[in-house]
C-alpha cells in the first residue's frame, strides 16, 4: 500500500519542533503510527501493543527509558499512561524539544492523564481519516469557511470529486484505499477489533448488546439525539445509553454537533446531532452493502450530509485548527414561523455568523436558505455569506447573499 501523504503533516512537524511532547489523537486505523513512522523515521519506536514493553515501562521505567532513548515515539501511549509522570519528569529536565511523539485513542483515561501529568507540556494534535482532499491530492490546506477570499484561493486548486459515493460507501481509513481489501471483511475485523480492544474494560453489557447498540446509533447519523429512543430499540437503560454515547464520542466514532446558543434564539432547540465520523462504518453497520443501494435508499441524505459535516471537520484539524468553538447547528420555532426552522450548520469566525446547508440535489434553490436571516437577531454578530452545500457542477449565487457551491470547493 502506498502511502497517501497527510495534511495535517506540516502543522505536525511544526507542533514537534516547538514542543518538548506532541500527542497525535484519534480513532483506531485512521492512520496515526503510520503518519509519524513516515514523517519522523529518525525516532526510536516502541509500541504499548507489546506487553513486555509495557511491563517493563510500569515496573522498570529507568531501564525502560535506557533501552528506548529519545527521540521517542511511543505508540498506544493510553495502554500504560503511568509513564506520563516518568516522561513528565525528563522533559522538566531539559530545554529540549522533539523529545516525546505519543499516539493514542483520545479515551478518557488519556486525556485526564495528559492533564494531570504534562499540562502546559505536550502539544496535541487529532487525527481523522483521509479527506477528499488527501484521497484527490489536493494541497489546499485551510478551514472551510465560505468568505470571499477562502472562495477565490479554493478555486486555484479545484479539482472534481469522481465517484463520491464509492468514496461516501467506502469510508476514509487509510487501508482501505489498498485495493486488495476487501470492504466486508475490513469493517467486520474493525468492529470486532474495536469491541474486542477499546471497549471491552469501559463496558459491563455482552458485546451482542453493544454491537446492537453501535447499529441503532449508525441508523441516527444525522439526525437529532434521542437517547431514549436509542434505550428502548437497544434495550437497555437510559443512562447507560448515554454513558455508552459518551464512550464513541471519546473513542473518535461519533461526534456530536451542538446547537448554537445566543439570548436572542430563546426558542432554540438545545439537543446535539449525532453523526458518525466515517459513513463506512456507519454503512456496514446499517448493512448498506453497496454504493448504488446507498445511493437510492431512504437515508442517502443523512449519509450525504454526515459525509459533508465530516469533511469540513477535517479541513479545520488538518489545518491543526479547533472546530468545537466555531461549528454549530440551529433548530427552532421563531415567532413569525408556521414550523421550525432549521440550519444544517453554523460556521462562526471573527464574529460573523455563516449559515451552510447541505443538500443532495443537483438543483439548489434559493428558498433552501429561508432561514438564515433568523441569525440576524443575534446583535453582537454578523450574518456572512449564506451557502448550499450541493451536487451542483459550478459555483452559482442564487441571492447576493447566497450561493450554491460544488462539493469540491470544500
Amino acid at each position: 500500500m502506498s502511502y497517501i501523504e497527510r495534511a495535517v503533516a506540516s502543522v505536525l512537524k511544526g507542533r514537534v519542533s516547538n514542543s518538548k511532547c506532541t500527542l497525535v489523537t484519534g480513532a483506531r486505523q485512521v492512520g496515526k503510527s503510520t503518519l509519524i513512522r513516515h514523517e519522523f523515521s529518525g525516532y526510536n519506536r516502541v509500541n504499548f501493543d507489546d506487553r513486555l514493553a509495557r511491563l517493563q515501562a510500569k515496573e522498570e521505567p529507568g531501564l525502560f527509558f535506557l533501552n528506548n532513548p529519545c527521540p521517542l515515539f511511543i505508540d498506544e501511549v493510553q495502554k500504560e499512561s503511568g509513564i506520563l509522570e516518568d516522561i513528565k519528569r525528563i522533559v522538566d529536565e531539559t530545554e529540549e524539544r522533539g523529545m516525546f511523539l505519543l499516539s493514542g485513542s483520545q479515551n478518557l483515561e488519556l486525556m485526564k492523564g495528559m492533564s494531570e501529568s504534562l499540562a502546559g507540556r505536550v502539544s496535541i494534535t487529532e487525527l481523522f481519516g483521509l479527506s477528499l482532499r488527501e484521497i484527490h491530492g489536493v494541497k489546499f490546506n485551510r478551514h472551510f469557511v465560505p468568505t470571499a477570499e477562502y472562495l477565490r484561493e479554493r478555486e486555484k486548486e479545484l479539482k472534481p470529486y469522481t465517484d463520491l459515493w464509492e468514496t461516501i460507501h467506502r469510508g476514509s481509513y487509510p487501508e482501505l484505499y489498498d485495493v486488495q481489501r476487501d470492504w466486508q471483511e475490513y469493517y467486520a475485523s474493525y468492529v470486532s477489533t474495536y469491541l474486542e480492544r477499546d471497549i471491552n474494560e469501559l463496558i459491563s453489557a455482552d458485546s451482542i448488546t453493544f454491537t446492537k447498540f453501535l447499529t441503532a446509533v449508525a441508523a441516527r447519523t444525522g439526525e437529532m439525539l434521542n437517547y431514549a429512543n436509542i434505550a428502548g430499540e437497544v434495550g437497555v437503560s437510559e443512562p447507560t445509553v448515554k454513558t455508552w454515547i459518551s464512550i464513541l464520542e471519546r473513542t473518535g466514532i461519533v461526534f456530536l454537533l451542538q446547537p448554537y446558543s445566543a439570548s436572542a434564539l430563546s426558542r432554540a432547540v438545545k439537543t446535539p446531532k449525532l453523526y458518525f465520523r466515517d459513513t463506512g462504518l456507519a454503512c456496514y453497520l446499517t448493512r448498506w452493502l453497496t454504493a448504488d443501494t446507498l445511493k437510492c435508499s431512504a437515508v442517502a441524505g443523512n449519509m450525504f450530509e454526515t459525509f459533508m459535516v465530516s469533511e469540513i471537520l477535517k479541513s479545520y484539524t488538518n489545518e491543526g485548527m479547533d472546530y468545537k468553538f466555531s461549528i454549530f447547528y440551529y433548530r427552532g420555532r421563531d415567532k413569525n414561523a408556521a414550523g421550525e426552522n432549521e440550519i444544517d450548520l453554523i460556521i462562526e469566525e471573527n464574529g460573523v455568523l455563516y449559515p451552510v446547508e447541505i443538500k443532495m440535489s443537483a438543483n439548489p434553490k434559493a428558498n433552501m436558505g429561508a432561514a438564515n436571516p433568523v441569525l440576524d437577531k443575534v446583535k453582537e454578530k454578523t450574518r456572512g455569506m449564506g451557502v448550499i452545500l450541493c451536487l451542483i457542477d459550478k459555483k452559482t449565487y442564487l441571492r447576493e447573499n447566497l450561493v450554491a457551491l460544488p462539493i469540491s470547493y470544500i
